[in-house]
């Protein structure tokens, strides 16, 4: 089985602005420079037929490069903790290459994605107990902001999990022309 994702990785100006935000505070997890990225569809546990469909799929989407900038900061809320993220603009270009992802995957044989898309990047993730801190975080970088970059291209990744938590490898890179 292969634990699939799709994503845009942002370029190193954008991830030092990012790990700039980061303070060093023990309570919450944060995403290493290696995992930071914006998802634009969580595949899941795969196996190899089906997820080389998917990477041949994602082959034959045809999208023009785009530009996105960090713009703003805020956290996602579960029963037992959260995230937070980076919030990119403008949105459009990346929805609809995120639709396009999207189709084509459910082309490939995968479930349609129930979840509406909201494009971030995580940076940290906290428990219930360190929810202060993931305020304090939002907080102090609210205006958190970059000059745009340019996406030219998105990935396909691999996550491998260990007892160090998750690394990424990418399987196959697809140019926006």
């Amino acid at each position: 089985m292969h634990r699939l994702f799709v994503a845009i990785r942002p370029p190193e100006p954008i991830r030092d602005l990012l790990i700039d935000a980061m303070d060093d505070s023990p309570e919450l997890g944060w995403v290493k420079d290696d995992n930071l990225h914006l998802t634009l569809r969580f595949i899941g546990e795969v196996e190899r037929p089906l997820g080389d469909d998917v990477a041949a799929a994602l082959a034959r989407i045809r999208a023009a490069p785009f530009a996105l900038a960090i713009a703003g900061i805020g956290r996602f809320d579960r029963r037992n903790g959260g995230a937070v993220w980076a919030a990119v603009e403008p949105r459009p270009a990346v929805a609809a290459l995120a639709a396009k992802v999207e189709r084509a995957c459910v082309g490939a044989g995968l479930e349609p994605e129930r979840r509406a898309f909201h494009p971030h990047i995580t940076i940290a993730r906290w428990n219930r107990r360190s929810a202060a801190f993931a305020d304090a975080l939002v907080a102090r970088n609210r205006a958190l902001a970059s000059d745009p970059f340019e996406v030219d291209c998105f990935t396909l990744f691999e996550s491998k999990l260990s007892r160090h938590g998750a690394h990424y490898e990418e399987i196959m890179r697809y140019p926006l022309e």
